[in-house]
């Protein structure tokens, strides 16, 4: 049966940060991520998450300045000392609230500048992670939702994966993103399988709740369960009113 991770950029996000885990708790997930915790105390995030046993399975990079178009740092030439002070502090904030997979946005660039200084942001982050038993994730976000986004595709990935050389850097499979760029899901999960670090979904085409859209999520599901892909899975969609209305699905799927 399938494991479910409450992505608290999206649910509860009215909620300030330690209410939403316990809200999570409550409706039955198994675990929580986040996007952006900074303003947080982390001694109240993980007051919540020892309160409620949940596993905080990751957080986000700073996106930078969003007023300005910046989604993201670290694939940005001229913006190297500010991608590894992000890094650095999503670091020393997953190791005071014991979170284990940091996802390093790439931000909007092209070009071989934009991957030469993501690779050396993320061989950078790999070797202040690897001190304190953490991951890097990098994750291919669709072109209609953010364009200009370096990081679209999960062969790209795949390739820097395996140019920065680390054991601790893995690939983030939002199975909302790769279906929104026309790709297979469920054949992209089983090439990928070795470099998945985390999976996430939302149905498509609108980034609601999974039960509703085109992508056939039981399928998506029983093909996991039947590789052997146990962690729990991050609920990463926009509900439609509140969110403890959106949560059906979680029945439906773990029937």
């Amino acid at each position: 049966m399938a494991k479910f991770s409450a992505n608290l950029g999206f649910l509860w996000a009215d909620l300030p940060l330690p209410a939403a885990i316990r809200a999570a708790h409550a409706a039955g997930f198994d675990a929580v991520e986040c996007h952006f915790p900074y303003d947080v105390d982390p001694d109240e995030v993980r007051a919540a998450l020892q309160d409620t046993g949940l596993p905080m399975m990751g957080l986000n990079t700073a996106p930078g300045d969003l007023d300005a178009g910046e989604f993201g740092l670290a694939a940005l030439p001229h913006r190297q000392a500010a991608a590894r002070a992000a890094i650095d502090q999503a670091i020393g904030y997953a190791v005071a609230t014991n979170i284990a997979n940091i996802h390093v946005m790439a931000g909007k660039a092209d070009g071989a500048e934009a991957r030469a200084a993501f690779v050396e942001n993320l061989r950078y982050g790999c070797a202040r992670a690897a001190a304190h038993g953490l991951a890097l994730l990098i994750e291919p976000i669709n072109s209609h939702d953010v364009p200009g986004y370096f990081l679209t595709t999960l062969d790209q990935a795949a390739d820097i994966i395996a140019e920065v050389g680390a054991d601790n850097i893995k690939l983030m499979f939002d199975c909302y993103h790769v279906a929104r760029m026309g790709d297979d899901v469920i054949a992209g999960l089983a090439q990928h399988a070795p470099l998945i670090g985390h999976v996430q979904f939302a149905g498509v085409p609108a980034r609601g709740r999974p039960d509703v859209g085109d992508l056939d999520y039981r399928s998506v599901f029983a093909h996991l369960d039947q590789a052997g892909y146990s962690a729990p899975l991050g609920a990463e969609y926009r509900p439609e009113g509140t969110t403890e209305a959106s949560l059906g699905w979680l029945d439906l799927f773990q029937d």
